[in-house]
C-alpha cells in the first residue's frame, strides 16, 4: 500500500536520497526545504505524486500549515521524516551564544513543532510514524562537537518519552542513529565557531579519529533499504543505527559508563537517605 510520507530538509543530503527512493517506489511525497524552488527536477519527475513546500521548521505556525497542505493535497498524512537539522563544530567555550540558540532553534525546536504539528491527525486516524533523524552523537558525545550532540541529546529525550505516550494511539516513533555519512554534515550547512587556540590538539586530535576515516564514513545511498524497511514495519524499533560504526562504539562508551556507575554504587545508595 502506497503512503504519502512528509520530509523536511529534502533538498539534499539524506532527505533527498529518501524522498527519491519513495517516489521511485510509488509513495507520495510532500519535501519541505527553505528553498522549495531547489526541489524543481523532482517536481517535474513525479508531477502527482511530489509537492514541495517552503518551510522554516523553527516557525511553528508555518509548521502547521505545512502540515495542512500537504493533508490536503493528498488527502492523508502516514509518516513524517524530521530530517531538517545542520551541524555546528567547535569547543563549548567556543560557540557564540547565537550560535547555541540558532542550533537549538532548527535541530530541537524544528523537531518539536512538526511533530506537533502532525500529531493531532495522526491520533484522530489511529495511525502513523514519526521519523526523527537523530544521530549516534545523541547517544555518545565527541569534543568539539558538544552542542550538536546536546541537541540530538534533546530529540533523543523527548522522542522516548513520546513514543510511550502515543502508542496506544497507533502511531510509532522511531530515532534514526547514523554515524558519519558521505553527506553535506561537514560541508556547506555546518557552521564553524571562531577557533580559540586553546584547542588546536584537541581539533587535531578529533580530525584524526576513527569517525573520520574515509573508509568509516559510509554511502548515504546505501541507507535506502534500511528507510524503507522501517516505514513499512509493522513494529519498527525505537532505535536504529545507520553504518557500521554506531552500535561497537555505543557498546564500548556504555559498557565504560556501567562500570563507573557500578564501582560508585554504594555512594549512590547511600545518597538515597533512607
Amino acid at each position: 500500500m502506497n503512503k504519502t510520507i512528509m520530509i523536511t530538509g529534502a533538498s539534499r543530503g539524506f532527505g533527498k536520497i529518501w524522498a527519491e527512493a519513495f517516489l521511485n517506489r510509488g509513495d507520495n511525497v510532500v519535501a519541505t526545504s527553505r528553498n522549495a524552488a531547489s526541489l524543481k527536477a523532482l517536481a517535474d519527475q513525479y508531477p502527482k505524486q511530489f509537492l514541495a513546500l517552503d518551510l522554516d521548521v523553527t516557525d511553528k505556525a508555518a509548521a502547521i500549515e505545512a502540515v495542512a497542505q500537504a493533508r490536503a493535497h493528498f488527502g492523508a498524512l502516514d509518516v513524517l521524516i524530521n530530517n531538517a537539522g545542520y551541524s555546528l563544530f567547535g569547543a563549548i567555550e567556543e560557540n557564540s551564544e547565537q550560535e547555541a540558540r540558532d542550533q537549538f532553534e532548527v535541530n530541537v525546536f524544528g523537531a518539536l513543532w512538526m511533530t506537533q504539528a502532525v500529531l493531532p491527525g495522526f491520533r484522530a486516524q489511529g495511525r502513523g510514524h514519526i521519523v526523527q533523524l537523530s544521530s549516534v552523537l545523541g547517544i555518545n558525545s565527541l569534543p568539539t562537537m558538544g552542542l550538536y550532540s546536546a541537541t540530538k541529546f534533546a530529540v533523543e529525550g523527548f522522542s522516548e518519552a513520546l513514543q510511550a505516550e502515543v502508542k496506544d494511539f497507533g502511531i510509532k516513533v522511531t530515532l534514526i542513529e547514523p554515524n558519519s555519512f558521505q553527506t553535506d554534515f561537514f560541508g556547506t550547512s555546518a557552521v564553524q565557531s571562531a577557533a580559540l587556540p586553546a584547542y588546536a590538539q584537541v581539533k587535531s586530535d578529533f580530525a584524526s579519529g576513527d569517525g573520520l576515516k574515509e573508509e568509516n564514513i559510509g554511502d548515504p545511498h546505501a541507507t535506502v533499504e534500511a528507510i524503507l524497511n522501517v516505514v513499512d514495519a509493522d513494529q519498527p524499533p525505537l532505535r536504529l543505527f545507520l553504518g557500521k560504526l554506531g552500535l561497537p562504539w555505543t557498546q564500548y562508551t556504555y559498557g565504560e559508563k556501567l562500570a563507573s556507575w557500578e564501582k560508585n554504587k554504594e555512594v549512590s545508595a547511600k545518597a538515597h537517605g533512607k
